[in-house]
Protein backbone atom coordinates (compact mmCIF):
# COMPACT_ATOMS: atom_id res chain seq x y z
CA UNK A 1 0.00 0.00 0.00
CA UNK A 2 1.14 3.48 0.32
CA UNK A 3 2.83 2.96 3.45
CA UNK A 4 5.96 2.60 1.39
CA UNK A 5 5.48 6.14 -0.14
CA UNK A 6 7.19 9.03 0.31
CA UNK A 7 5.17 11.57 1.23
CA UNK A 8 6.41 14.58 2.60
CA UNK A 9 7.03 16.86 -0.58
CA UNK A 10 4.66 19.28 0.64
CA UNK A 11 5.30 18.91 3.94
CA UNK A 12 8.40 20.95 2.56
CA UNK A 13 6.18 23.19 1.58
CA UNK A 14 5.79 26.47 3.37
CA UNK A 15 5.35 27.09 6.89
CA UNK A 16 5.87 29.89 8.58
CA UNK A 17 2.73 30.98 10.09
CA UNK A 18 -0.51 28.70 11.71
CA UNK A 19 -3.60 29.38 10.10
CA UNK A 20 -7.02 27.91 11.26
CA UNK A 21 -8.54 27.93 7.66
CA UNK A 22 -7.32 28.42 4.40
CA UNK A 23 -7.21 31.70 2.40
CA UNK A 24 -8.69 32.17 -0.19
CA UNK A 25 -6.75 34.08 -3.17
CA UNK A 26 -8.97 36.83 -4.37
CA UNK A 27 -9.84 35.57 -8.10
CA UNK A 28 -12.39 33.88 -9.98
CA UNK A 29 -12.69 30.01 -9.65
CA UNK A 30 -10.49 28.55 -12.75
CA UNK A 31 -9.20 25.45 -13.93
CA UNK A 32 -6.95 23.40 -11.20
CA UNK A 33 -4.82 20.33 -11.99
CA UNK A 34 -2.70 18.17 -10.33
CA UNK A 35 0.18 15.74 -11.10
CA UNK A 36 2.14 13.55 -9.17
CA UNK A 37 2.61 10.91 -6.16
CA UNK A 38 0.08 9.77 -2.97
CA UNK A 39 0.84 12.95 -1.31
CA UNK A 40 -1.67 14.57 -4.07
CA UNK A 41 -3.66 11.51 -5.02
CA UNK A 42 -7.28 12.42 -4.52
CA UNK A 43 -8.43 8.90 -5.41
CA UNK A 44 -7.14 7.66 -8.71
CA UNK A 45 -5.71 4.13 -7.73
CA UNK A 46 -9.09 3.20 -6.01
CA UNK A 47 -9.74 2.87 -9.93
CA UNK A 48 -6.52 0.18 -10.42
CA UNK A 49 -5.48 -3.37 -9.34
CA UNK A 50 -2.70 -1.70 -7.55
CA UNK A 51 -1.89 -2.36 -3.03
CA UNK A 52 -0.87 1.77 -3.45
CA UNK A 53 -4.60 2.47 -2.05
CA UNK A 54 -6.33 4.02 0.60
CA UNK A 55 -9.50 3.40 0.16
CA UNK A 56 -10.31 1.75 3.87
CA UNK A 57 -10.15 2.59 6.55
CA UNK A 58 -9.43 4.77 9.07
CA UNK A 59 -8.74 6.94 5.94
CA UNK A 60 -10.93 9.88 5.56
CA UNK A 61 -12.19 9.07 9.58
CA UNK A 62 -12.50 13.49 9.21
CA UNK A 63 -14.31 13.81 6.15
CA UNK A 64 -18.00 14.89 6.70
CA UNK A 65 -19.03 10.90 5.94
CA UNK A 66 -16.00 9.53 7.66
CA UNK A 67 -15.49 7.16 4.92
CA UNK A 68 -11.93 6.68 2.93
CA UNK A 69 -11.65 8.64 -0.10
CA UNK A 70 -8.41 7.49 -1.45
CA UNK A 71 -6.22 10.43 -0.17
CA UNK A 72 -4.00 9.55 1.87
CA UNK A 73 -5.21 11.86 4.95
CA UNK A 74 -7.44 11.81 7.48
CA UNK A 75 -9.18 14.27 5.35
CA UNK A 76 -8.61 16.80 3.22
CA UNK A 77 -5.26 16.77 0.93
CA UNK A 78 -2.75 19.43 -0.43
CA UNK A 79 -5.28 20.09 -3.60
CA UNK A 80 -8.48 20.00 -1.59
CA UNK A 81 -7.05 23.36 0.52
CA UNK A 82 -5.53 24.81 -2.66
CA UNK A 83 -9.41 24.06 -4.66
CA UNK A 84 -10.48 26.06 -1.02
CA UNK A 85 -8.29 28.84 -1.89
CA UNK A 86 -9.44 29.42 -5.29
CA UNK A 87 -12.86 29.26 -4.67
CA UNK A 88 -13.80 26.17 -6.50
CA UNK A 89 -15.14 22.25 -5.56
CA UNK A 90 -12.06 19.97 -5.43
CA UNK A 91 -10.78 18.27 -8.45
CA UNK A 92 -12.25 14.43 -9.32
CA UNK A 93 -9.90 12.04 -10.68
CA UNK A 94 -9.17 11.83 -14.08
CA UNK A 95 -10.25 7.77 -13.42
CA UNK A 96 -13.66 8.98 -12.04
CA UNK A 97 -17.07 8.31 -13.99
CA UNK A 98 -18.49 11.81 -12.50
CA UNK A 99 -15.86 13.68 -14.47
CA UNK A 100 -17.74 14.69 -17.53
CA UNK A 101 -19.93 17.20 -18.65
CA UNK A 102 -19.36 20.43 -16.38
CA UNK A 103 -17.47 18.73 -14.29
CA UNK A 104 -14.56 18.80 -16.95
CA UNK A 105 -14.40 22.72 -16.65
CA UNK A 106 -13.09 22.60 -12.66
CA UNK A 107 -9.92 20.93 -13.76
CA UNK A 108 -9.08 16.70 -13.40
CA UNK A 109 -6.44 15.19 -10.82
CA UNK A 110 -4.38 12.71 -12.46
CA UNK A 111 -2.07 12.24 -9.69
CA UNK A 112 -0.99 8.31 -8.62
CA UNK A 113 -0.01 6.97 -5.26
CA UNK A 114 3.85 5.24 -5.80
CA UNK A 115 4.59 7.30 -9.34
CA UNK A 116 8.01 9.09 -9.41
CA UNK A 117 9.58 11.07 -11.93
CA UNK A 118 11.02 7.80 -12.98
CA UNK A 119 8.96 4.91 -14.99
CA UNK A 120 11.15 2.30 -12.71
CA UNK A 121 9.88 4.02 -9.55
CA UNK A 122 7.17 2.14 -7.63
CA UNK A 123 7.25 -1.44 -9.71
CA UNK A 124 6.18 -3.27 -6.73
CA UNK A 125 2.74 -1.40 -6.92
CA UNK A 126 1.95 -2.40 -10.19
CA UNK A 127 -0.75 -0.61 -12.05
CA UNK A 128 -0.14 2.89 -11.02
CA UNK A 129 -0.84 6.43 -13.65
CA UNK A 130 2.95 6.82 -14.28
CA UNK A 131 4.73 10.57 -15.01
CA UNK A 132 4.21 9.40 -18.93
CA UNK A 133 0.88 8.62 -18.62
CA UNK A 134 -0.38 11.27 -15.90
CA UNK A 135 0.61 13.84 -19.10
CA UNK A 136 -0.89 11.62 -21.81
CA UNK A 137 -4.45 11.71 -20.01
CA UNK A 138 -4.27 15.45 -19.93
CA UNK A 139 -4.00 15.76 -23.31
CA UNK A 140 -6.92 13.15 -23.43
CA UNK A 141 -8.89 15.28 -21.00
CA UNK A 142 -8.29 18.78 -23.24
CA UNK A 143 -9.60 16.85 -26.30
CA UNK A 144 -12.76 15.90 -23.74
CA UNK A 145 -13.20 19.14 -22.98
CA UNK A 146 -12.46 20.66 -26.73
CA UNK A 147 -15.82 18.55 -27.47
CA UNK A 148 -17.41 20.24 -24.42
CA UNK A 149 -16.33 24.07 -25.09
CA UNK A 150 -14.42 24.25 -28.52
CA UNK A 151 -10.73 23.92 -29.17
CA UNK A 152 -10.31 27.89 -28.80
CA UNK A 153 -12.14 28.17 -25.13
CA UNK A 154 -10.66 24.94 -24.16
CA UNK A 155 -7.14 26.33 -25.08
CA UNK A 156 -8.21 29.33 -22.61
CA UNK A 157 -9.15 27.24 -20.27
CA UNK A 158 -5.82 25.64 -19.70
CA UNK A 159 -3.80 28.43 -20.26
CA UNK A 160 -5.73 30.40 -17.38
CA UNK A 161 -5.36 27.48 -15.05
CA UNK A 162 -3.20 26.74 -12.19
CA UNK A 163 -1.22 23.44 -12.49
CA UNK A 164 -0.32 21.77 -9.07
CA UNK A 165 3.20 18.70 -9.51
CA UNK A 166 4.73 16.99 -6.60
CA UNK A 167 6.84 14.28 -7.22
CA UNK A 168 10.52 12.61 -6.61
CA UNK A 169 10.20 11.52 -3.21
CA UNK A 170 9.40 8.07 -3.99
CA UNK A 171 12.38 8.28 -6.20
CA UNK A 172 14.54 8.16 -3.01
CA UNK A 173 12.35 5.90 -1.07
CA UNK A 174 10.67 3.42 -3.47
CA UNK A 175 14.09 3.36 -5.51
CA UNK A 176 17.40 4.09 -4.98
CA UNK A 177 17.30 2.80 -1.35
CA UNK A 178 14.31 0.50 -1.48
CA UNK A 179 16.51 -2.28 -0.82
CA UNK A 180 20.69 -2.21 -0.10
CA UNK A 181 22.53 -2.38 -3.61
CA UNK A 182 19.36 -1.17 -5.50
CA UNK A 183 19.66 -1.37 -9.49
CA UNK A 184 19.82 2.64 -9.33
CA UNK A 185 22.54 2.59 -6.09
CA UNK A 186 24.96 0.44 -8.18
CA UNK A 187 24.25 2.74 -11.36
CA UNK A 188 24.82 6.49 -9.51
CA UNK A 189 26.40 7.51 -6.81
CA UNK A 190 23.96 9.48 -4.70
CA UNK A 191 24.82 13.57 -6.64
CA UNK A 192 24.96 11.77 -10.23
CA UNK A 193 21.52 10.32 -9.39
CA UNK A 194 19.95 13.40 -8.21
CA UNK A 195 21.49 14.77 -11.31
CA UNK A 196 19.85 12.13 -13.24
CA UNK A 197 16.21 12.66 -11.80
CA UNK A 198 16.35 16.77 -12.30
CA UNK A 199 17.12 16.25 -15.97
CA UNK A 200 14.02 14.11 -16.21
CA UNK A 201 12.03 16.12 -13.60
CA UNK A 202 13.01 19.05 -16.32
CA UNK A 203 11.62 17.24 -19.17
CA UNK A 204 8.35 16.66 -17.38
CA UNK A 205 7.88 20.68 -16.89
CA UNK A 206 8.77 20.93 -20.05
CA UNK A 207 6.24 18.65 -21.46
CA UNK A 208 3.43 20.49 -19.50
CA UNK A 209 4.52 23.82 -20.83
CA UNK A 210 3.65 22.48 -24.20
CA UNK A 211 0.33 20.90 -22.87
CA UNK A 212 -0.45 24.75 -22.76
CA UNK A 213 -0.07 25.06 -18.60
CA UNK A 214 1.29 28.13 -17.85
CA UNK A 215 1.18 28.93 -13.74
CA UNK A 216 2.53 25.72 -12.24
CA UNK A 217 3.20 25.20 -8.57
CA UNK A 218 6.42 22.68 -8.57
CA UNK A 219 7.20 20.79 -5.34
CA UNK A 220 10.60 19.25 -4.41
CA UNK A 221 10.88 16.70 -1.91
CA UNK A 222 11.00 17.20 2.08
CA UNK A 223 12.59 15.76 5.03
CA UNK A 224 12.23 11.97 3.66
CA UNK A 225 14.80 10.92 6.41
CA UNK A 226 11.78 12.56 8.98
CA UNK A 227 9.05 10.89 8.53
CA UNK A 228 7.95 8.65 11.23
CA UNK A 229 8.27 5.18 8.75
CA UNK A 230 12.07 5.98 8.29
CA UNK A 231 12.70 7.29 11.65
CA UNK A 232 11.44 3.21 12.98
CA UNK A 233 13.47 1.86 10.04
CA UNK A 234 16.16 3.12 9.84
CA UNK A 235 16.92 5.16 13.19
CA UNK A 236 17.98 2.97 16.35
CA UNK A 237 17.55 6.22 18.17
CA UNK A 238 14.84 7.70 16.50
CA UNK A 239 16.36 10.27 14.63
CA UNK A 240 15.94 11.73 11.07
CA UNK A 241 18.03 8.90 8.79
CA UNK A 242 21.02 11.00 7.46
CA UNK A 243 21.35 9.06 4.09
CA UNK A 244 17.68 10.38 2.96
CA UNK A 245 18.56 13.94 4.12
CA UNK A 246 21.12 13.92 2.37
CA UNK A 247 19.35 13.39 -0.67
CA UNK A 248 16.32 16.01 -0.03
CA UNK A 249 19.71 18.66 0.18
CA UNK A 250 21.00 17.53 -3.04
CA UNK A 251 17.95 17.35 -4.75
CA UNK A 252 16.01 20.37 -3.57
CA UNK A 253 18.37 23.42 -4.51
CA UNK A 254 18.87 21.60 -8.06
CA UNK A 255 15.31 21.77 -8.48
CA UNK A 256 14.88 25.07 -7.82
CA UNK A 257 17.89 26.03 -9.60
CA UNK A 258 16.49 24.10 -12.69
CA UNK A 259 13.19 25.92 -12.09
CA UNK A 260 15.01 29.28 -12.51
CA UNK A 261 16.63 28.20 -15.25
CA UNK A 262 13.35 27.11 -17.65
CA UNK A 263 11.46 30.37 -16.34
CA UNK A 264 14.31 32.18 -17.53
CA UNK A 265 14.48 30.65 -21.02
CA UNK A 266 10.62 31.18 -21.14
CA UNK A 267 10.88 34.64 -20.58
CA UNK A 268 7.95 34.82 -17.67
CA UNK A 269 7.34 32.91 -14.29
CA UNK A 270 6.07 29.96 -15.19
CA UNK A 271 6.95 27.86 -12.41
CA UNK A 272 6.92 28.69 -8.77
CA UNK A 273 9.18 26.16 -6.71
CA UNK A 274 9.36 26.01 -2.80
CA UNK A 275 12.47 26.29 -0.70
CA UNK A 276 11.64 22.81 0.33
CA UNK A 277 14.46 22.65 3.38
CA UNK A 278 14.25 26.19 4.57
CA UNK A 279 10.47 25.56 5.10
CA UNK A 280 10.33 22.01 7.04
CA UNK A 281 12.90 22.64 9.72
CA UNK A 282 10.73 24.43 12.30
CA UNK A 283 7.96 22.27 11.55
CA UNK A 284 10.12 19.15 12.04
CA UNK A 285 12.03 20.15 15.15
CA UNK A 286 9.59 22.54 16.94
CA UNK A 287 5.99 21.63 16.14
CA UNK A 288 4.88 22.87 19.19
CA UNK A 289 5.36 26.39 17.24
CA UNK A 290 2.73 25.37 15.21
CA UNK A 291 0.62 23.42 17.47
CA UNK A 292 0.96 20.12 17.74
CA UNK A 293 2.41 17.44 19.61
CA UNK A 294 4.40 15.97 18.07
CA UNK A 295 6.37 15.17 14.47
CA UNK A 296 7.96 12.13 15.27
CA UNK A 297 5.32 10.13 15.83
CA UNK A 298 2.28 8.82 13.39
CA UNK A 299 -1.23 9.11 14.68
CA UNK A 300 -2.04 6.10 12.84
CA UNK A 301 0.05 2.87 12.65
CA UNK A 302 1.99 0.48 14.71
CA UNK A 303 5.48 -0.17 16.13
CA UNK A 304 8.18 2.51 17.23
CA UNK A 305 6.82 6.02 16.14
CA UNK A 306 3.85 4.38 14.83
CA UNK A 307 6.20 3.79 11.52
CA UNK A 308 6.07 0.14 10.77
CA UNK A 309 3.55 -1.11 8.40
CA UNK A 310 0.37 0.26 7.13
CA UNK A 311 -2.38 2.20 8.21
CA UNK A 312 -5.89 0.44 9.09
CA UNK A 313 -8.44 -0.37 11.28
CA UNK A 314 -6.12 -2.76 13.39
CA UNK A 315 -3.80 0.02 13.76
CA UNK A 316 -3.07 2.37 16.57
CA UNK A 317 -4.85 5.08 16.25
CA UNK A 318 -4.98 8.67 17.79
CA UNK A 319 -7.98 10.72 19.50
CA UNK A 320 -6.48 13.68 18.93
CA UNK A 321 -5.31 13.95 15.47
CA UNK A 322 -4.94 17.86 14.98
CA UNK A 323 -1.83 17.29 17.17
CA UNK A 324 -0.31 15.25 15.24
CA UNK A 325 1.69 16.00 12.23
CA UNK A 326 1.92 12.83 10.32
CA UNK A 327 -1.23 11.05 9.55
CA UNK A 328 0.35 7.89 9.09
CA UNK A 329 3.97 6.57 8.75
CA UNK A 330 3.99 8.97 5.08
CA UNK A 331 1.94 11.62 5.18
CA UNK A 332 1.18 14.69 6.69
CA UNK A 333 -2.19 14.88 8.93
CA UNK A 334 -5.08 17.83 7.48
CA UNK A 335 -4.59 19.76 9.58
CA UNK A 336 -0.37 19.54 8.35
CA UNK A 337 -1.88 20.21 4.67
CA UNK A 338 -3.66 22.90 5.48
CA UNK A 339 -0.81 24.61 6.67
CA UNK A 340 1.12 23.66 4.19
CA UNK A 341 -1.45 25.13 1.92
CA UNK A 342 -1.55 28.78 3.63
CA UNK A 343 2.25 29.15 3.34
CA UNK A 344 2.09 28.56 -0.46
CA UNK A 345 -1.02 30.92 -0.91
CA UNK A 346 0.34 33.91 1.21
CA UNK A 347 4.21 32.51 2.31
CA UNK A 348 6.80 35.07 1.46
CA UNK A 349 9.53 34.81 -1.30
CA UNK A 350 12.26 33.29 0.89
CA UNK A 351 9.89 29.97 0.95
CA UNK A 352 8.25 30.24 -2.07
CA UNK A 353 10.02 32.35 -4.91
CA UNK A 354 9.81 33.57 -7.36
CA UNK A 355 6.44 34.50 -5.50
CA UNK A 356 3.43 32.78 -3.31
CA UNK A 357 0.59 31.30 -5.09
CA UNK A 358 -1.94 34.90 -4.01
CA UNK A 359 0.97 37.11 -5.93
CA UNK A 360 0.96 34.86 -9.17
CA UNK A 361 -2.99 34.95 -9.51
CA UNK A 362 -3.36 38.18 -9.07
CA UNK A 363 -0.46 39.56 -11.63
CA UNK A 364 -1.97 37.02 -14.27
CA UNK A 365 -6.05 38.00 -13.53
CA UNK A 366 -6.32 40.57 -16.34
CA UNK A 367 -5.60 37.58 -18.86
CA UNK A 368 -9.25 36.31 -17.31
CA UNK A 369 -11.02 39.21 -18.09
Amino acid sequence: MANSMVLVSLMALGLLMVFSTTTQVEAAARAFFVFGDSLVDNGNNNYLATTARADSPPYGIDTPTRRPTGRFSNGKNIPDFISDALGSEPTLPYLSPELRGEKLLVGANFASAGVGILNDTGIQFINIIRMFRQLQYFQDYQTRLAELVGNDEAQQIVSDSLVLITVGGNDFVNNYFLIPFSARSRQFLLPDYVTYLISEYRKILMRLHDLGARRVLVTGTGPLGCVPAERAMRSPNGECAPELQQAASLFNPQLVQMINGLNSEYGANIFIAANTQLQTSDFITNPGAYGFTTSKIACCGQGPYNGIGLCTVFSNLCSNRDEYVFWDPFHPSERANGIIVNNIVSGSTNYVSPMNLSTLLALNSNTRN
